[in-house]
């Protein structure tokens, strides 16, 4: 590949306005530990929305769902479920609002708020330590493996560093190590704000990248060259039991990738999706920048419509972007693929940008792909240390330290936390492997406990702390044991059913072994998160406290909200795809369908969205 000196002056430009608008705006997010991490819940919601947008915006995960859409065609739509992608529409129609009610700084300091301070909420609140920072290394070296692969297949020979080499000095990492480093020295100095302010910069490259990208695919590839390089039923997003997609004949490589996958049995597959993801929504936001972002919001109003404005700007962008290099490699790179014994699927959207983007915009898109990276790994940078920081020192050793001395230490855990993930992404083979073992079996091991804290009066802390180590050593131990026991590396979402089991095991022997929380923290949480669920008792006091409270009652108009919400979401994700495809008969029914439920949505959420004044961070 060659890249011309407009597309060279393109990518430094990018690199240093990045680099100098994050340090530029990195004193207000100096002051102290709430301006650090929560930019002092001062931000705009619909800012705040743009930069969690642009964190989840990932290009490990855009590399990921090309292959997918390559390789699965219309039903890969289903396959972001494994996040999953629509407890977005859970935080938009509810839990939003129910978390930022609770005023706190991270995950951890929420479950004070839940189950005071007792020695079953003391093992709690670690347990969440635990799962932040472990999911923190997980993603960051996902992230690595992602830009690595990325870098060593966009850029030329002539700047790659080593030849062939073993070991860990390759290539690929050695690019990533210096793409992490350069994005790492705004986010860990300046903070949320720091990292605010540089990805509503970086989405806009990346949706201005993904329009140039849907609109060159368009223009150069007709239905009808798709048409000779998709087996039967690629077209069409609804399945069966089984898969049934037959490549033989037009790439055999397809079916060992498919295979290796384990994805054949797509019905099962979508059921075990399906039912963890609901659990995963219901539980709320896991504790990363997705959650940060939530109590960044000024108000519980404000939260709910900075997720929706997520759903609004991210997928129809994004999947401009996954259409375009997938149809320009079903076009072109047919012949390449066959000629390889083994294609690495992975690097489908490095290999078509090489070759088939005009000259002179190669440096725009290079530069919004590595801003799609970069908002992922700034957000997941910023999010981590706060647990550090906030719940181990803060809450054990030293409560009275200085804002001044937090920000240091949080900027050290934050230099700590890049350094083993860094070491964790050098022991990683591919993408997909991390990204399941997140999603299927650390997440699996996760819903149990933090579904039932929101639920049910009766959990207390030590039912969550069992709750929460059995799901995650049994997510580091049960796919081992699976694999050891079939004789070859198993999906790891086909050990969700044992993690379920094991976690909600630890939930109720810990919960029924220990005493109820005080009915005094329980009635606190209930009055200021005023959750649906089981919480008779409690409700009963809190009424008969104050006749004036009215318990929520809502529960019927949220779950019509978000059924209604999961198909709005899956007609933002499909449109794009059917545009780029020039599929117009679905292109319409799906315009539609998105219109219908968007008129819903607007007249039985957002204009019964609460009114809520600000909460100052001083309260909490």
């Amino acid at each position: 590949m060659t890249i011309h000196s407009v597309d060279v002056a393109v990518l430094i430009a990018y690199f240093v306005a990045t680099i100098l608008v994050g340090l530029w705006v990195s004193k207000r997010g100096a002051k102290d530990m709430d301006s650090y991490f929560l930019g002092g819940k001062s931000l705009p919601w619909y800012l705040l929305g743009i930069s969690d947008a642009s964190g989840m915006f990932d290009i490990a995960g855009t590399m990921l769902m090309v292959y997918w859409l390559f390789v699965y065609g219309l039903k890969s739509i289903w396959l972001p479920f494994l996040w999953p992608v629509f407890n977005q529409i859970f935080l938009m129609m509810f839990l939003s609002a129910w978390l930022r009610r609770s005023n706190v700084l991270t995950g951890a300091e929420w479950i004070q708020f839940r189950f005071g301070r007792g020695t079953g909420a003391n093992l709690a609140h670690l347990s969440v330590v635990l799962f932040a920072l472990v999911n923190t290394v997980g993603m960051l070296a996902y992230a690595f493996k992602g830009i690595g692969k990325f870098a060593v297949a966009m850029l030329p020979p002539t700047w790659q560093f080593t030849a062939q080499s073993t070991g860990w000095y390759t290539n690929e990492n050695i690019y990533a190590v210096i793409i992490l480093a350069l994005t790492s020295v705004y986010a860990i100095k300046g903070g949320m704000i720091s990292v605010v302010a540089t990805e509503v910069m970086q989405f806009t490259i990346l949706t201005i990248t993904s329009l140039i990208i849907g609109i060159v695919a368009m223009s150069k590839v007709s239905p009808e060259m798709i048409a000779h390089s998709i087996p039967a039923g690629w077209a069409n997003p609804f399945f069966g039991v089984k898969l049934d997609l037959n490549w033989t004949g037009i790439l055999d490589q397809v079916a060992e990738a498919i295979h290796k996958d384990q994805l054949e049995w797509f019905g099962i597959i979508f059921g075990l999706m399906f039912f963890k993801g609901i659990l995963a929504s219901l539980a709320g936001p896991a504790p990363n920048y997705d959650m940060q972002r939530v109590l960044a919001t000024r108000n519980p109003r404000e939260a709910c419509m900075m997720n929706g404005m997520v759903n609004v700007v991210l997928y129809f962008p994004r999947y401009m972007m996954i259409t375009g290099i997938t149809i320009l490699a079903l076009a072109y790179c047919m012949p390449d693929l066959r000629a390889m014994e083994k294609p690495d699927f992975e690097r489908l959207l490095p290999i078509v940008l090489t070759r088939y983007v005009p000259q002179g915009v190669v440096g725009l898109l290079l530069a919004g792909l590595l801003a799609a990276f970069m908002s992922n790994f700034a957000a997941t940078i910023n999010a981590a240390p706060a647990y550090i920081v906030n719940d181990i020192y803060k809450r054990f050793f030293k409560p009275n330290s200085t804002p001044q001395t937090e920000v240091w230490l949080s900027r050290v855990a934050s230099f700590a936390v890049l350094v083993v993930g860094i070491v964790f992404g050098l022991m990683t083979t591919n993408i997909f492997d991390v990204m399941m073992w997140i999603v299927g079996a650390l997440y699996g091991g996760y819903v149990i406990a933090n579904m039932l804290k929101w639920y049910w009066w009766r959990f207390n802390g030590y039912g969550y702390f069992w709750g929460m180590v059995s799901g995650i050593v049994g997510a580091m131990i049960v796919p081992k044991l699976v694999n050891m026991a079939m004789g070859y590396s198993v999906n790891a979402l086909y050990t969700l059913p044992f993690l379920l089991v094991l976690s909600l095991i630890g939930c109720i022997a810990g919960t029924y072994l220990g005493e109820p929380e005080d009915d005094e923290i329980l009635k606190h949480f209930y009055r200021t998160t005023r959750p649906w669920g089981a919480w008779g008792p409690i409700r009963q006091q809190v009424v008969a406290e104050d006749p004036t409270f009215h318990p929520n009652d809502d529960f019927a108009k949220d779950v019509l909200n978000v059924a209604v919400g999961i198909v709005w979401q899956l007609c933002l994700t499909s449109l794009p795809i059917f545009l780029v495809l020039k599929s117009w008969t679905w292109f319409g029914g799906t315009l539609v369908v998105l219109v219908v439920a968007s008129v819903f949505i607007k007249s039985n959420w957002y204009d019964k969205l609460p009114q809520e004044a600000a909460v100052s961070p001083a309260a909490r």
